[in-house]
């Protein structure tokens, strides 16, 4: 990598905040698939209600109570929603959200990025083109929740960055070995 484009990327990064700046003017409505184990039950339905309050079309794929249920059952729940096109991205939350992206992570051409900031939102779409917020109820509130959505559901691959479409596409080989 040459120096000009170190130094692009540095400028960029410190600029965080400015991809959501631009797509705050119109945000696209998306159609998401939304999906919890029992330990992220009691999220969900906040971010449920905020979702569909912003204009979004909104499936609830379970779980639908506390009591106990295994995450990748859920998971494979929300990656069928996807991978058949009845939704565009998806939300997971469970306990930590580290087990919701891993059993994500496992489906071909599912990308899954556990986020509980608003940078890690925006770029793991921007520059992974992720598919699937993970997040941890235990871990993150209500409000920062909400902000790490907006980030997430605002962002926008960089398709016109030639280095970001190349390492998309090897994760992309890497699934079919």
């Amino acid at each position: 990598m040459n120096h000009e484009r170190i130094a692009r990327r540095r400028i960029l990064g410190g600029l965080a905040a400015a991809p959501l700046a631009a797509a705050a003017s119109e945000p696209a409505k998306w159609k998401l698939a939304v999906g919890s184990d029992h330990a992220g039950f009691p999220l969900k339905g906040p971010l449920i209600q905020t979702l569909q309050a912003w204009g979004h079309s909104v499936k609830d794929i379970g779980t639908y109570s506390a009591a106990p249920v295994d995450f990748p059952d859920i998971a494979q729940k929300l990656c069928a929603e996807i991978q058949s096109g009845r939704a565009q991205r998806g939300i997971m939350v469970c306990g930590t959200g580290v087990g919701a992206a891993i059993a994500v992570n496992k489906v071909n051409g599912m990308r899954a990025a556990l986020c509980h900031d608003t940078y890690c939102a925006h770029q793991c779409v921007e520059h992974d083109n992720v598919n699937v917020l993970c997040m941890g109820a235990w871990i993150i509130g209500p409000k920062l929740a909400e902000e790490v959505l907006h980030a997430y559901l605002n962002a926008r691959f960089s398709s016109g960055d030639a280095d970001l479409v190349r390492r998309v596409k090897k994760l992309e080989q890497m699934e079919k070995k």
